[in-house]
Formats: structure tokens, sequence, C-alpha cells
């Protein structure tokens, strides 16, 4: 009769599953988007460009984003579920308004109408930017210019009438913005890729 005491094998030990790092994606999808509406604001392409901007918000820039928000939930990281979401919404916003108005379901809204909500995105950016104290140099500089960007925007729409070209100044940040969130998902997907640190996203600024 066999000695039920003596050590049996032990079971096999699964690996947890790894996941893929959203980040990359939800970057170039902000990033890309960013640079073209960017350029249009900067005067770098006329404002007859804009309904070329509308699919790739809907498309790339909003769900895209919403896309590696879900998968950041997923990986625990909430960070990057609330500001991935909230930037492939705030694409929407922009595509569902550019879009209704276009169609003539809508009436363009007063300059301080769009002003106000870019504001709120500017004071909503400057939270999250707050945050990223404790996450890498580079998400840091991003938020950074980010929040420039909406408030220079949100000067440009609520005093149409002054000297200053706000909207325009802000264009060429919201190009900076954008390049930065470009190279950062460059900078991700190649460490990624390489299984190490290739370039350092940097240290954060606050432990």
């Amino acid at each position: 009769m066999p000695d039920l005491t003596e050590a049996q094998p032990a079971a096999p030990v699964l690996a947890a599953p790894r996941y893929a790092n959203p980040a990359p994606l939800g970057l170039a999808a902000f990033g890309l988007t960013t640079v073209v509406l960017s350029a249009i604001n900067a005067g770098w392409l006329p404002p007859e460009a804009v309904p070329a901007v509308v699919p790739l918000a809907f498309a790339f820039g909003g769900l895209a984003q919403l896309v590696a928000g879900a998968l950041e939930f997923k990986t625990g990281n909430t960070f990057g579920m609330v500001a991935f979401t909230s930037y492939g919404m705030f694409w929407w916003w922009f595509a569902l308004l550019q879009w209704t108005i276009g169609a003539g379901w809508l009436h363009p809204p007063a300059p301080g109408a769009v002003g106000f909500v870019l504001l709120m995105w500017g004071v909503y950016t400057g939270m999250l930017w707050v945050v990223t104290f404790r996450l890498s140099k580079a998400v840091w500089s991003i938020f950074l210019l980010l929040t420039i960007t909406f408030f220079l925007l949100a000067l440009g729409e609520l005093y149409t009438a002054s000297g200053v070209s706000f909207s325009r100044v802000g264009g060429y940040f919201g190009l900076l913005t954008g390049l930065d969130a470009l190279f950062v998902a460059f900078l991700e997907l190649l460490n990624a890729t390489a299984g190490r640190v290739i370039i350092s996203p940097g240290a954060p600024l606050r432990s």
C-alpha cells in the first residue's frame, strides 16, 4: 500500500498573464491628433482643413484613447485610465461639435462658450499635471504643455478682439504638446519592445 505521507509532485504554477502596455497607443492617438489640429491653430494649415481632423478625432484621437483607457483599467493604472478616457472624450466633443455645426444641426456657439469649455479643460489638466509630479518627467512635461495650451486657446476664444492672437500661440504650444506625446509614445514602445530601458522617461520629481 503506498505511503500517502510521501511528498506529492507539486502542481505546475501558471505564470500571471502579462498585459501589453497600452500607454504608447493612447499617447500616439493623442499626440498625432493634437499635432494636426494645432497646425491649423498655428496657421500652418488653413481653417478649411478642420473637416480632415473630425474623422481623425473620432477614430484615433477619440476611439483609440478610449481603448487605451479601458486597457489601463485592466492593468490597474488609475491615472492612465482617467487621462486616456478623458482626452478621448475631449476629442469626441470636438468632433461632434464640428460635425453637428457643419451639418446645420446646431447653431455655432458664442466664442465665450467655447472659451469657457477650454478654460475648464485647462483647469482639469492642471489638476492632472499636479498628479504627474509623482510620475515620470516625460509624462509631467506633456501635461505641463497641455495645460498651457488649453489656457491659451481659451484666451483666444474669450478675447477674440484683442491684438494678441492667443489661439495662434496656443497652436504652437499644441504642436509642442503633440510632438512631446508622440516622442514619449515612441520611447515607451521602444523600451517595451526591447524589454529593457533604452531611453529613460526620467525619474519622478516627487516620490
